[in-house]
């Protein structure tokens, strides 16, 4: 029998076009299960989904969001009916923004017996984010130094956990000065607080690498001036990681497109002939294109947990009904840690 559920469906281009709205819920498919949703995890990139600016976004009308956790009630054909009543923390390809969804029931993953549903769909994109920036995409080894901007943001919290586990000393940035003491109980041996004026920043974190001026591995998703600076810091054989673009985010409900083109196109250029004669480079990547390669993914999901870095840090939570408010929070900038949405109690 199909279910009722309540969803967030929209037309990209708008937040303000984000309306929870009554829709039936099909039957799990062969192979899915069907999970009613405690809580949601945001993140930026539901940001430039809302807008219609992420490239993977669906065509015409959809559920945005990619995190949830919850109770599986009903399984597809091929799933074992002993996964029923479990409680599992998931990663969707959009459809997250709602109270009831259908999964691939190989996405549908055992939430830890001391977690709850929060910490849950807190977990998985900005932890897999940092450990696959850092440790497969970085190869940051013990020893070595890293730079990861936006320091107490989700992905922030794990890439500071990741590089103490891993021993790698890392230098952190920020970009408000209450962030700061957060940030060092998070890992960080370091953190500065971005300057206003970026083309300082290169200087700013010259003198925060110790002993040498420079770092192995950068994890970047600011864009901009910001991103210039930082390449210039990369030591011989360093690696940038790029996955997102912060700066071309705002607080607006739907895109600035002027301004968005003007930064577009006013955006760094780096040079490949340069990069061999310094020997460095630029790697990028996005977490849908991790979503489809399945045995991959679960396997970095387990990395992260043999890792033993601890619950994720939930810094906000908002309820089912204020979930447009949540985004906007997320868009202002000033948030620590993860932003969740409850969708009923844990």
């Amino acid at each position: 029998m199909p279910t009722s559920r309540l969803a967030y469906r929209l037309s990209a281009g708008n937040r303000a076009d984000l309306i929870a709205r009554e829709e039936m819920l099909a039957p799990p498919a062969a192979g899915e299960v069907q999970i009613v949703v405690h809580a949601i995890g945001l993140n930026f990139a539901d940001v430039f989904s809302v807008w219609g600016l992420y490239s993977a976004t669906p065509k015409g009308a959809f559920v945005p969001g990619l995190e949830v956790a919850g109770i599986i009630t009903e399984v597809g054909e091929g799933v074992a009916s002993s996964r029923i009543g479990e409680r599992v923390y998931g990663v969707t390809r959009f459809g997250a923004y709602t109270t009831a969804l259908n999964l691939d029931a190989r996405y549908a993953l055992p939430l830890p017996s001391n977690w709850s549903f929060a910490e849950g769909a807190a977990f998985p994109v900005q932890a897999l984010t940092a450990y696959y920036g850092l440790v497969t995409l970085g190869n940051v080894e013990a020893g070595q130094q890293a730079l990861v901007h936006s320091a107490a943001g989700g992905v922030g919290v794990w890439a500071g956990r990741i590089c103490r586990q891993l021993g790698v000393r890392v230098v952190g940035t920020v970009g408000h000065v209450d962030k700061v003491a957060f940030a060092k109980t998070e890992g960080y041996d370091e953190v500065t607080v971005r300057p206003r004026d970026a083309s300082t920043l290169g200087r700013v974190l010259a003198t925060a690498a110790k002993p040498a001026a420079g770092y192995n591995v950068i994890m970047e998703a600011t864009g901009g001036k910001v991103l210039e600076e930082s390449f210039k810091l990369l030591l011989p054989e360093g690696r940038m990681v790029v996955y997102g673009s912060a700066h071309f985010a705002s607080t607006a409900a739907k895109p600035n497109k002027v301004r968005l083109l003007l930064k577009y196109l006013r955006r760094p250029r780096l040079d490949p002939q340069a990069m061999i004669a310094e020997n460095k480079g630029v790697l990028a990547f996005n977490l849908i294109w991790l979503y489809e390669q399945t045995e991959k993914m679960l396997t970095l999901l387990t990395a992260v947990h043999q890792l033993d870095l601890g619950p994720p840090h939930i810094g906000h939570e908002f309820m089912f009904a204020d979930l447009p408010e949540a985004v906007k929070t997320l868009q202002g900038g000033r948030t620590v840690g993860k932003v969740i949405v409850n969708v009923s109690s844990s």
